[in-house]
């Protein structure tokens, strides 16, 4: 998104992109998603923001679709089995590789390293929910904020040009905002037209939600969904691995059970094969959620309905979220107490997501559980594709195809 919007169409200056790439991070939900949205709300109002934002995520709402389908129809069949056996372990090791990228950048001290380590203790030993993580974070990062500046206030930096090739016709386009472009009209807090805009939002909320439980009950799996990841929207920050973090935590285990920590793998995996934001990821669990509790539905109407169930309130926050606080944040640039506590929150974040890497890679290397034999097929695929994207920077889907490919000759050699 920087270099296609601020190195090759010159569509805002790099300031205004990494401002707004800021105000995303102090937001839960998918971060990339409300980027989007907020630039496209930036240059073209209301209408720029949900064109940005519906568009950002349609192409994979059908793709995935298509993939969830054959994965539930025929992930037993043996080509199809063995393609998903060499995704487990690549994508083990793609949230190595975040786990190793976000702690490069979030832990900057003595302090980070140490919030980064409890938040690991207590999500994986002590089970403590995420949210209670997050908060206890941000807490700290604001009682650091006060007491050690230094160690809590860390600055955004720029995406490296050099990483994305040329830069384009730059120096040729004028920009269409630049750093010292007056704020546009629409871009000014307005109390009517929040109340406005939330009032819609609820709305878009409430009327769904009353449909789907007049037809399916207000017990059926279908409004369980639609509660669940509206509260995975509103509570969860640091990006898609660490909203699948959370999730993962807390559909895999009693009350929920709605799918295994193997399935949550194979759900990674083909979000990382689709276009669009990784939190597509949800969708898919949302799918496989209700195909496997149907509710006297068929199973892929049913599976379809949780699809988009899940979707839809994975999303609908962020638009709320732009379109409502983002005046209001925007007066907020450069704040310090709120720097502070995001720096805090993306240290505890890097420890939610070593979480996530643990629980991958003892799914996928250990099938048998911890005590049992290794798959050396795996743990082998899983530190080559760790080194293909870690060092020598090889583009994640075709690692993730390469994987694919080299399961499918095991299930026929072997």
């Amino acid at each position: 998104m920087h270099r296609e919007l601020v190195d090759k169409r010159r569509w805002l200056s790099d300031e205004r992109f990494i401002h707004a790439l800021n105000y995303c991070m102090l937001l839960p939900g998918p971060e990339a998603q409300q980027l989007a949205i907020y630039i496209g709300w930036l240059m073209h109002r209301t209408w720029g923001g949900i064109v940005a934002g519906a568009f950002f995520v349609i192409p994979s709402i059908f793709i995935l679709l298509a993939l969830s389908y054959i994965y539930a129809a025929f992930g037993h069949v043996p080509a199809v089995a063995g393609v998903l056996s060499g995704f487990k372990p690549v994508v083990v090791a793609i949230v190595d590789e975040a786990v190793a990228k976000i702690g490069g950048k979030a832990l900057k001290g003595p302090a980070h390293f140490v919030i980064a380590a409890l938040a690991f203790v207590s999500i994986y030993f002590l089970q403590i929910p995420f949210p209670a993580i997050v908060a206890a974070a941000a807490a700290i990062g604001l009682i650091g904020v006060r007491f050690a500046p230094p160690i809590f206030v860390r600055k955004a930096k720029a995406p490296d040009k050099t990483a994305n090739g040329e830069d384009g016709p730059a120096d040729e386009l004028p920009l269409v905002i630049d750093d010292d472009a007056p704020p546009p009209a629409h871009t000014l807090p307005s109390r009517k037209r929040t109340v406005s805009i939330i009032a819609v939002g609820v709305l878009m909320w409430a009327v769904p939600f009353l449909a789907l439980a007049s037809w399916r009950g207000f017990g059926s799996l279908h409004v369980q969904e639609y509660t669940f990841f509206t509260q995975a929207a509103l509570v969860t920050f640091g990006g898609a691995y660490a909203v699948l973090a959370y999730v993962t935590q807390a559909l895999t285990t009693a009350p929920y059970n709605w799918l295994t920590p193997a399935q949550a793998v194979d759900g990674l995996a083909l979000a990382e094969t689709t276009p669009g934001p990784l939190i597509m990821v949800l969708q898919f669990i949302g799918f496989i959620a209700a195909w496997n509790a149907p509710g006297g539905m068929d199973p892929a109407a049913s599976a379809v309905l949780g699809a988009l169930v899940t979707t839809y309130v994975t999303f609908l926050p962020c638009f709320l979220f732009i379109f409502a606080g983002a005046p209001y944040i925007e007066v907020l640039r450069g704040n310090k107490h709120l720097t502070g506590a995001l720096s805090a929150v993306t240290a505890a974040i890097v420890g939610v997501v070593l979480n996530l890497a643990l629980v991958f890679g003892v799914t996928v290397i250990f099938p048998t559980g911890i005590s049992g034999a290794v798959d050396w097929f795996s743990a082998v695929l899983t530190v080559a594709a760790f080194i293909a994207l870690y060092k020598y920077k090889v583009d994640v889907l075709w690692v993730i195809l390469t994987g694919g490919a080299l399961g499918l000759i095991r299930a026929f050699v072997v």
